[in-house]
């Protein structure tokens, strides 16, 4: 569905929203894609049920525009295939919001986009095609002339739908992805006033005052006793007696 505003990638909100059905059939492009659903519709069943009639010199039926079945035949295949990819192409738009990945939803953007642009130059041909054999047509006796006009001009409708399905293609591939908006951090612009950084100043020194120590002085009226070394008891000594062997 088309966003306007917020975070959105190629014109849908961003994967996780929920679907509103209402919305969905409202906006332009979903209408715009069934009325090309209609007009191709109309195109080929107008030609498969009334466009070959037997001409009073063949018993053979033969298609309403100037006895040309390649025309018919051409304007069926184009009706046919639009039909199909119609249906396909809605799907696609209500699946399109769920796509998690901006990836496939580039791809599903531009294969709408190609295959409209396509579709509105082959139903410029298919028009310029029956309206000429239409105007070739001289014998209109047993023709079904209303299914004929109404061939030609849903073709030329489909045109003008066709060519609007590639513009609002066209608007989602240029829209590309909106990102969403992520905070990041940044460095501070640096301050040429100060010497250091400005969370790493240097806080102010206060010197204080040294007292130094008073020592008191060791009184020299106390007697130096010295201890003396320590001696283990010593043996007696006697006289040496020598081992006996």
């Amino acid at each position: 569905m088309e966003e306007t505003g917020g975070a959105s990638a190629y014109g849908a909100s961003l994967a996780g929203g929920g679907f509103d059905f209402f919305k969905f059939i409202r906006q332009p492009q979903t209408i715009v894609r069934l009325l090309s659903w209609i007009f191709a519709m109309v195109v080929f069943a107008c030609i498969t049920t009334e466009g070959y009639v037997n001409t009073p010199h063949s018993a053979e039926a033969k298609c309403i525009f100037n006895q040309n079945d390649s025309a018919c035949q051409y304007a069926v295949g184009i009706g046919v295939i639009a039909f199909l990819a119609c249906v396909a192409f809605l799907v696609l738009d209500v699946y399109f919001p769920f796509m998690s990945n901006a990836q496939e939803r580039k791809y599903a953007v531009i294969a709408d986009l190609g295959f409209s642009g396509a579709w509105t130059f082959l139903w410029f041909v298919c028009f310029c095609l029956l309206a000429s054999q239409w105007g070739r047509t001289h014998d209109v006796r047993g023709i079904p002339q209303d299914a004929a006009r109404a061939t030609v001009a849903f073709s030329f409708f489909s045109i003008a739908t066709w060519g609007i399905l590639a513009y609002y293609a066209l608007g989602r591939f240029r829209r590309g992805v909106n990102e969403v908006t992520i905070p990041t951090y940044t460095e501070p612009p640096p301050d040429h006033h100060t010497a250091y950084p400005p969370t790493y100043a240097p806080t102010s020194y206060n010197p204080t005052t040294y007292t130094p120590t008073t020592y008191t002085a060791y009184p020299s009226n106390v007697p130096d006793v010295q201890q003396p070394p320590f001696i283990s008891n010593p043996k007696p000594q006697g006289d040496y007696q020598p081992p006996n062997y």
